[in-house]
C-alpha cells in the first residue's frame, strides 16, 4: 500500500506595523510583484489565506491584514483607511496589485492611486453609502469610530475614484449577491476607463472570494496586465 505523502502548506510571516496585524506570504525565489489583499467588513486576514497561497503559484508575494476594528489590529475602523493601506503596501514588492472584496473592494478602488497600484481586482465591491448604512446599523459587528468613518466615506466616492482610475480594473460579481447588487459593479464598469466585468450566474456575496477557478482567473489576468 502506498504511503500517504505529507504536503507542506506555505506558512506566512506574521507581524505588526503601526498597530496593524498582517500575514505576509513570500514565494520561493524573487517575487514577480506583490498583491495586497483587503477583506470585507466583519472579516479578518485569515479568511483570505487561500488566495494568498494561490498568489504564490504565480510568483507573487501576498499580504493580508486585519483592518482596524477587526481581528488582532489595534484601534477602530475610521478615517485612517488609506493611511493603513499605504503602510501595508510598503511591505510588498512592485509592481503592486490590490485585491479586495466587499468593503475591501471599495477600499481598493478608492486607494489605488494612494498606493501606486498597477492593477485592481474588486470582488462584489460595496459602495460608500452601503458601508455607511451598515456601520450606522451595527450590522458589521466591528469596532467603529462612526463619525470618523462617515466623514471618510462622504469624501471618497467610489464612482469618482473609478472614473479617474488609470490602471486596469477587474470586477467580479455574483449575480445572486444578496448584499451588494450586481448592478453596482455594472455601473462601475461603465464608468472606468479600462475595466473588465465578470458577472457570475447565481452565487452569493461571499461565493466568488473562495472559488478556486475564479481565483485563478484573477491571477491569470494580473499576470497579463502587470
Amino acid at each position: 500500500m502506498p504511503r500517504a505523502r505529507t504536503v507542506e502548506v506555505p506558512r506566512p510571516e506574521l507581524g505588526r506595523r503601526d498597530g496593524l496585524a498582517y500575514a505576509l506570504f513570500r514565494p520561493q525565489g524573487e517575487p514577480s510583484g506583490g498583491v495586497l489583499i483587503l477583506h470585507g467588513a466583519g472579516s479578518a486576514k485569515e479568511s483570505h489565506y487561500d488566495y494568498a497561497r494561490a498568489c504564490l503559484r504565480y510568483g507573487y508575494a501576498a499580504l493580508s491584514f486585519d483592518a482596524r476594528g477587526h481581528g488582532e489590529s489595534e484601534g477602530e475602523l475610521g478615517a485612517s483607511l488609506l493611511d493603513d493601506l499605504a503602510t501595508m503596501a510598503e511591505l510588498l514588492p512592485r509592481p503592486l496589485a490590490l485585491r479586495g472584496s466587499s468593503m475591501g473592494g471599495y477600499v481598493a478602488l478608492v486607494g489605488a492611486e494612494r498606493t501606486g497600484a498597477r492593477a485592481v481586482v474588486a470582488i462584489c465591491p460595496a459602495g460608500a453609502d452601503m458601508l455607511a448604512r451598515g456601520a450606522r446599523s451595527g450590522r458589521f459587528d466591528v469596532r467603529v469610530d462612526l463619525a470618523s468613518l462617515e466623514a471618510f466615506l462622504a469624501e471618497h466616492d467610489e464612482r469618482l475614484a473609478v472614473e479617474a482610475l488609470d490602471v486596469p480594473l477587474l470586477l467580479l460579481h455574483a449575480e445572486g449577491d444578496e448584499q451588494v447588487p450586481v448592478e453596482h459593479s455594472r455601473e462601475l464598469a461603465a464608468l472606468a476607463p479600462n475595466a473588465r466585468l465578470l458577472a457570475v450566474p447565481g452565487g452569493h456575496h461571499r461565493s466568488i472570494q473562495h472559488d478556486g477557478e475564479l481565483q485563478g482567473e484573477s491571477l491569470r489576468w494580473l499576470s497579463k496586465v502587470l
